[in-house]
């Protein structure tokens, strides 16, 4: 079991009580034994020696969130003035430390409940977001500098100051590593790790970056990590005159509201929020490809808000991708966390996915596959905590626009497959399905299967919604230095775009430097001396 205190202003301290995470191995087998084990714990019970209890962390109070945020704002200015390059190395050094862990990385996702695909996918993205091009790309867009004959001129992004970092429930540890951006680019940190899955978060930041800034020099308060309650922590964010940016991971919905709190208090919020990705499948595809591309919708069974939530497809082939779509999902089944083939995930609030179907059949969509509860077996079980990957199809783009399902982020295994009507008119076709993308209310990703260069086209210069675009790849992959987080309306609010966390949560400022013999005369003109005019 490992044992992790608060982390505030260099220091290991105790907190208000504490929280217990246990392995999702045990959930699976007996949840109603796992969940009455970790509130006993919880509530001071005595710990035993047990493999199934991945972690005890303290947790924090108001008093503790405090004395973090205010650590944070010392730091501010020191870490700050830390030069540039030795604050991207510790990018560089924390990828080699992962890289030499990334075994014991992976198998603790996994304890944590997330299938060992979509694990090794998680681990990949940090190492590609830390990785030496991601590194190139950051010192390229953090400093630009232009001599002109009388001046150096620099644009140069300066650090915002202290960030609350407030990852997600459903993948907090992966996502929580885009901390380590945001100490690259210059700011102090107050990390939350969430009460319900805080191990994988503790992991990366107190046994990997906390020992780099202990190296580096780093003044206390750069780094604070805090095991708190979401409400408790973002009030305190909010109304704090020492915090600068609010990092918010979560429902689209509450997210916006906290953009609203936090501008009225002029703090920054930077927003990462739900997703309702498109995959576009056109006529001269590979269909094999595109439709593997289709299946990654069901990773974690769909509670992951980067997946494809509906696929577009043309309708010369649309019987023929169907077809091969059934066939891949007829292999992906329930099995443990740590199997080789393990996709699914347990889902939560199922009966939310039965409203989406039951409402999507009704105004005339078709199962073809899926629909039930089942077991860890993959036997249909009403009782069951998984559900059957599903795939419907939508006759006509006009249907598919009055449709819940396809029109609102669904958090399911529950996969729309829209077949348009064929016109004869390819470009018609393709000027429609560009159209209905750009009315998703949602921008996180969308992606393209085509080998048209024209269709490719169209779609990169005409798709203006999303923070990513990907054309004959996976749709879920990330692709150093490409970001792999941001997107547009209800994903990244209304300043929302692709989310460099080295840029978001820094500020552009041009430095101008004379350098020439006579520098005014470019500012007022051809005269050595400015004016002087007497009013």
């Amino acid at each position: 079991m490992r044992d992790y205190r608060l982390y505030i202003g260099g220091r290991d301290l105790d907190g208000t009580g504490a929280v217990h995470a246990v392995h999702a191995s045990l959930m699976l087998d007996d949840v109603l034994t796992a969940v009455s084990l970790k509130r006993r714990l919880d509530k001071g019970g005595e710990v035993l020696p047990d493999d199934e209890i991945l972690s005890r962390c303290a947790t924090a109070g108001p008093e503790q969130l405090e004395a973090a945020t205010r650590a944070a704002h010392n730091a501010k200015p020191a870490w700050a003035a830390v030069p540039l390059e030795q604050r991207l190395d510790l990018l560089s050094s924390f990828h080699q430390e992962l890289s030499g862990r990334i075994e014991e990385f992976i198998e603790l996702l996994i304890a944590e409940g997330h299938p060992r695909r979509f694990a090794e996918i998680e681990a990949t993205s940090i190492l590609d977001s830390t990785g030496q091009e991601a590194i190139d790309f950051y010192r390229q867009q953090l400093v630009q500098e232009v001599d002109t004959p009388r001046r150096h001129l620099t644009l140069v992004r300066k650090p915002d100051g202290v960030v609350g970092l407030n990852p997600p429930q459903n993948a907090a540890t992966t996502n929580s590593a885009v901390g380590v951006c945001v100490l690259a680019a210059g700011n102090t940190l107050v990390l939350r790790a969430p009460q319900g899955c805080p191990t994988g978060v503790h992991f990366l930041f107190r046994e990997l970056v906390v020992p780099l800034l202990d190296r580096m020099g780093a003044p206390p308060g750069t780094l604070n990590i805090v095991t708190a309650p979401t409400a408790l922590t973002l009030r305190h964010w909010i109304d704090s005159p020492l915090v600068d940016d609010v990092f918010y991971f979560g429902d689209s919905t509450r997210g916006l509201a906290i953009a609203q709190e936090c501008m009225a208090k002029e703090t920054k919020p930077v927003l990462e929020l739900a997703g309702n990705d498109g995959l576009v499948v056109w006529r001269d595809t590979d269909l094999k490809h595109a439709a593997r591309a289709l299946t990654e919708s069901f990773i974690g069974s769909g509670q992951v808000c980067l997946v494809p939530k509906f696929g577009i497809v043309h309708p010369a082939v649309a019987d023929e991708l169907l077809s091969r779509l059934r066939d891949e999902v007829a292999a992906i089944r329930p099995t443990r966390p740590a199997d080789e083939a393990a996709w699914l995930s347990p889902v939560m609030k199922s009966e939310r996915y039965f409203d989406f179907l039951t409402t999507a059949v009704q105004a005339g969509a078709r199962v073809l596959v899926g629909g039930h509860r089942c077991d860890l077996d993959g036997e249909q079980d009403e009782a069951g905590s998984f559900i059957e990957p599903t795939v419907l199809r939508v006759n006509g783009l006009e249907l598919a626009d009055s449709m819940p399902v396809v029109r609102e982020e669904t958090f399911f295994p529950l996969l729309p497959i829209v077949v348009p009507e064929d016109t004869g008119d390819d470009q018609k076709l393709l000027s429609a399905i560009v159209d209905f993308l750009n009315g998703n209310r949602y921008g996180l990703r969308n992606s393209l299967w085509a080998r048209d260069e024209h269709v490719i086209d169209r779609f990169c210069t005409e798709v203006s919604v999303g923070g990513l675009l990907k054309v004959n790849d996976s749709h879920i992959g990330t692709v150093a230095p490409l970001p792999a987080h941001g997107g547009t309306g209800l994903s990244g609010g209304p300043f929302g775009e692709a989310n460099l966390p080295v840029l978001s949560t820094t500020h552009l400022q041009g430095i101008s430097i004379a350098t020439g013999e006579d520098p005014r005369r470019s500012v007022y003109g051809l005269s050595a001396e400015p004016t002087s005019r007497q009013t």
